[in-house]
């Protein structure tokens, strides 16, 4: 029988120079989080190292790892030992030269139930991802686990509606967001407030879009693994209700478990009171998949 209302946590802390260092850490918390009541564990985005992206080294890529992997055991045994659900966020090593940034799904009996590759990949000063990773080709999916059915997405991702739109269409009472967010320190003082308040503001607008919950693990901490000024991850990791409230948010600089309580029925009565999914003009949404739209093209057309 599936649980009506699950504990979730997220795990939101800094990331050392050793990869192993990293995993440890991760389990660490993810074990204190199980103890806890935690139900379902969310990692941050590529906890297994610092934020590599910042620069193009063609050494970083010793980084990822193969899906069933050294991570996903680990993950697999906690799951197994304590009866939770994990989202760990991992840079998969498909084949040679192939690459994905993607998040694992562990169910609570240890299986691994499937796995998510990001499909936005950024390119940006210090946020260099289409260097490493290749377009995800998974689709957007969703799982039926022992603790609720959740759609995973990584980062970037969490930007774009269709992306929670089409997860939230197959039924997902969750969207988990693994994320590795911060400001460039010299634009912190004149943008970090609203670029802070636009992340947070989507987000949440995606809980109230599709009638479902919204959990956002972020790193903390400065890192500079090419010098300069580095990135400030934000942290702040939250926890977004039904109606897009705030249920629960980390600090933006501690290490934190931070623990929610949801309640899964409260999906199906929003949607009924909210009921945005039964409105929608599918009819009318074919030129979402185009990139643009040529409006004098358009004109020409009766």
């Amino acid at each position: 029988m599936i649980a009506v209302k699950v504990t979730l946590a997220l795990l939101q802390h800094a990331c050392a120079a050793d990869p192993a260092a990293n995993l440890a850490k991760a389990l660490a918390l993810a074990e204190r989080a199980a103890k806890k009541g935690a139900n379902l564990v969310c990692t941050q985005e590529l906890f297994r190292s610092p934020y590599f992206c910042q620069s193009e080294e063609h050494a970083n890529f010793a980084l990822a790892e193969p899906i069933p992997g050294p991570s996903t055991d680990a993950f697999q045994a906690l799951a197994k030992k304590h009866g939770v659900v994990v989202i760990a966020s991992l840079f998969e090593k498909r084949s040679a030269g192939l690459y994905h940034n993607t998040a694992v799904i562990i169910d609570a009996d240890g299986r691994l139930l499937g796995r998510y590759r990001k499909m936005h990949i950024p390119d940006d000063p210090l946020y260099y991802e289409k260097f490493y990773f290749t377009p995800g080709d998974t689709g957007f999916r969703a799982w039926q686990t022992a603790f609720g059915k959740i759609g995973v997405l990584i980062c970037w991702d969490q930007w774009f509606p269709e992306g929670a739109r089409l997860t939230a269409l197959q039924g997902a009472e969750i969207l988990l967001y693994p994320t590795a967010i911060g400001w460039h320190p010299k634009e912190k003082r004149a943008h970090g407030a609203k670029q802070h308040s636009a992340w947070e503001t989507i987000q949440r607008a995606h809980a109230v879009a599709n009638g479902c919950y919204v959990a956002v693990a972020n790193r903390i901490g400065r890192e500079r693994p090419v010098g300069g000024d580095g990135l400030e991850f934000w942290g702040r990791s939250f926890v977004a209700g039904t109606s897009g409230e705030l249920l629960a948010k980390a600090s933006t600089s501690r290490e934190e478990i931070l623990l929610a309580t949801l309640d899964l029925g409260h999906v199906d009565a929003t949607r009924t009171h909210w009921p945005f999914l039964r409105d929608r003009r599918i009819d009318a949404y074919g030129d979402l998949t185009k990139r643009f739209i040529d409006q004098e093209l358009r004109r020409a057309i009766p």
